[in-house]
């Protein structure tokens, strides 16, 4: 259960390394960042169990490289809306369409700022003939990744 409190967490030298070694690999041992941080295996157990339930951990998962599993385009969709009230329905059709990874309520232009994985040219045309029959999508518009220079999390 996660701490719901809205207060900054404070990160200590130690839970930082800690919480570096687990971005860089959500598998690392308990012994090993025992070893590299200076304290007990149970003392790490500890820490990180106390910044999960605190919210600053929230998940331990892998990720998937979507080019080597036939997902070679990666684009960004600016979602129009014609009234800002039909958010919560185009979110929760937008969460049917798989390719749909992110989805962002944002200010500027768009209503909604998406990132989607498709295989090819082709599924792209599909996803986005999908979005534009959503009630309240007056239109979109597309940007395709051609390279993704950075990649990584929040460093504290």
């Amino acid at each position: 259960m996660k701490n719901s409190t809205s207060a900054n967490y404070h990160l200590d030298s130690i839970d930082k390394e800690i919480i570096y070694m687990l971005m860089d690999n959500a598998k690392t041992s308990l012994a090993h960042i025992s070893k590299n941080v200076g304290i007990s295996t149970t003392a790490v157990h500890q820490r990180i169990k106390k910044l999960e339930h605190a919210g600053v951990i929230e998940n331990s998962i892998s990720f998937l490289n979507p080019k080597k599993i036939g997902y070679k385009v990666i684009s960004y969709i600016g979602v129009f809306l014609d009234q800002p009230s039909h958010y919560p329905e185009v979110v929760k059709a937008l969460k049917e369409i798989n390719e749909v990874v992110e989805a962002h309520y944002t200010t500027g232009n768009y209503t909604i700022f998406l990132k989607v994985l498709c295989k090819d040219n082709d599924h792209l045309m599909t996803i986005l003939n999908k979005l534009q029959k959503l009630k309240g999508v007056t239109r979109t518009e597309t940007f395709i990744s051609l390279e993704q220079g950075i990649y990584r999390q929040l460093k504290v």
